[in-house]
């Protein structure tokens, strides 16, 4: 008999055997085999992107520290998200990295573990400046999103943790404010999950979604021996929580509108969170991947109230009706369609899921389709992104691999530890694993969690930044060689909300379209891409920018040579 961990057939996490029945071992299912040619001989080489480990030398001195204490407590897989953002307006973008406090029987002493803010001092060069930013904060980080909620020009940031959430309010002069108390948004929930801002009703004030996980304390913890280790329990093990939404009253505060909006109606366990217009008609749809549950689907019917559609839409499971302990979620449009689809990672023993946005708010399960491959199937998938590393105008995926418990001790198919995936986007609604080829840092071998992409050196290029549970973070910087141009717009809202939240943009670019929508708060519990960054190939010039923004309006900018950050304000086009 070999034990194994996996889930049963509800999705939950729990401790299983398998058995061995006469040397015959049942084979992961054939949902995205491996392409069969050579990707040496395709049009497009893959070999293209490559990415550096530059950690060592980014001056980045971080460590995550789950504050495990040996028992097993569930939030120990949960930590952390990061968010990238530009703190101090110099147009470099800072990172922030969430990070565990001491959990009950943790040898840590208490005030040994916090977040860190890194001010980004130019080529790939950082240094922590969290004293001076006023963002000392040793609460339980579990994700972290940030948008400018007072519109007041700067970037303001919001913690959802195992404990009483968090938002800092960015003064304009390098340091924050802790608001929490005063803007009413602290929660009632013992433990959060991922956060995104939304103009919920179009009135140029951005709201606020807090995703709610399960209600765990020291106290109400369920041990999980085997083998004589603790493993971690899974959510069905506790009470599921609503979800939270806070309407944005325009004067610092949030109104708590969970229950009129109908968002409390569904309980979680809610993880990744993401909002975009879905649906195309105009407002923001809220998607939560929830861990064991259904997947949600929140439809907006303009005036800030939800109805939940996961399941008439297509999403609350993969094609075959399974539900899946989902972690993290990102959107783009992978096929060239103009419609926005999502992508879901998944729990061991699944695989994640490509949700293809067939039109009308539906989606189909195109994961087979798509040849994402199976050699993701035994492994805890976490972080994740659509990003075009090459800037050929497709969008690739990044994902973020690794296990919380000894997973090898009893599965030798996994580990606690494994590398991280980069599938490229062939431009035919296909991918392929270039993990292997696309360089060194590909094979940076720990427990990853959250993942931000966004050009950190201003070249022009998409780097990474990933969370690793229990160790330092990995700064990868794009040295892909290629030709290819690419055009960076920032988007600056005047009716709309200062940040252009919601907003829907297309590049004519020769004969194709490109679009992209702007979002705050993605992937595994983070927050990365608050700059629209669009690969434009082998055209050295957009023909066309078209923007419809939250308040309504459909404005048109004309031609813009490639190769530059340009700053679209609403009001200014045509």
């Amino acid at each position: 008999m070999k034990t194994s961990i996996g889930k049963h057939k509800s999705g939950h996490w729990v401790a299983i055997f398998g058995l061995v029945v006469q040397g015959v071992v049942i084979a992961c299912p054939a949902i995205g085999d491996e392409p069969k040619t050579d990707v040496l001989k395709t049009a497009s080489n893959p070999f293209s992107i490559q990415l550096t480990d530059v950690t060592q030398q980014s001056g980045i001195g971080f460590i995550h520290n789950s504050g495990a204490s040996g028992r097993g407590y569930i939030v120990e897989a949960m930590t952390g998200g990061l968010a990238i953002f530009d703190y101090d307006n110099d147009g470099l973008l800072d990172i922030y990295f969430t990070n565990g406090a001491p959990l009950k029987g943790s040898k840590e002493p208490v005030d040994s573990l916090r977040h860190a803010l890194y001010r980004n001092l130019g080529q790939m060069r950082f240094e922590d400046v969290t004293e001076e930013a006023g963002l000392v904060f040793r609460g339980y980080g579990l994700g972290a999103v940030v948008a400018d909620y007072d519109n007041d020009g700067d970037q303001d940031l919001f913690v959802t943790n195992f404990g009483p959430n968090a938002l800092f309010r960015n003064n304009g002069d390098k340091t924050f404010t802790n608001v929490t108390e005063s803007a009413g948004v602290g929660g009632m929930d013992p433990v959060g999950a991922g956060a995104c801002f939304l103009d919920i009703d179009r009135d140029g004030l951005l709201d606020l979604f807090v995703a709610s996980y399960v209600d765990f304390s020291d106290e109400n913890h369920v041990p999980v021996l085997s083998k004589g280790q603790y493993l971690m329990a899974g959510p069905q093990y506790y009470e599921k929580r609503p979800d939270r939404l806070y309407r944005n009253r325009g004067d610092g505060t949030f109104e708590d509108i969970s229950e009129s909006s109908g968002i409390a109606v569904i309980k979680g366990p809610g993880m990744g969170v993401l909002s975009a217009d879905f649906d195309d008609d105009g407002d923001a749809d809220i998607f939560v991947a929830q861990d064991g549950s259904p997947n949600l689907l929140f439809q907006n019917d303009g005036t800030g109230k939800f109805e939940e559609v996961g399941l008439l839409c297509g999403v609350a499971s993969n094609f075959e009706g399974k539900i899946n302990g989902s972690m993290g979620v990102d959107c783009a449009d992978y096929d060239g369609d103009g419609r926005l689809d999502l992508f879901v990672t998944n729990y061991q023993s699944e695989m994640p899921v490509l949700y293809r946005n067939i039109g009308g708010g539906l989606f189909e399960d195109a994961t087979r389709k798509a040849q994402i491959p199976s050699s993701l199937y035994p492994h805890v998938n976490w972080g994740t992104g659509f990003i075009d590393f090459d800037n050929d105008g497709n969008r690739d995926i990044f994902i973020a691999n690794g296990h919380f418990d000894r997973v090898e001790l009893m599965d030798d198919r996994t580990s606690l530890k494994v590398p991280n995936f980069l599938l490229r986007n062939n431009g035919q609604g296909k991918f392929t694993n270039i993990s292997s080829e696309a360089g060194k840092a590909m094979a940076i071998i720990e427990s990853s969690r959250g993942a931000g992409f966004d050009d950190l050196d201003n070249d022009g290029d998409i780097d990474v930044v990933v969370l690793n549970s229990n160790a330092a973070p990995s700064i990868l910087r794009n040295d892909s060689k290629t030709s290819n141009h690419w055009l960076q717009l920032e988007l600056r809202g005047t009716k709309s909300n200062r940040d252009g939240v919601g907003s829907r943009v297309k590049l004519r670019v020769g004969d194709r379209t490109i679009s992209d929508e702007v979002h705050r708060g993605r992937g595994y519990q983070s927050h990365f891409g608050s700059v629209l960054s669009f690969g434009l190939g082998a055209q050295a010039a957009v023909e066309e920018i078209e923007v419809t923004w939250p308040s309504g309006l459909k404005e048109k900018f004309g031609k813009r040579q490639a190769d530059q950050r340009i700053l679209v304000e609403e009001g200014t086009g045509k």
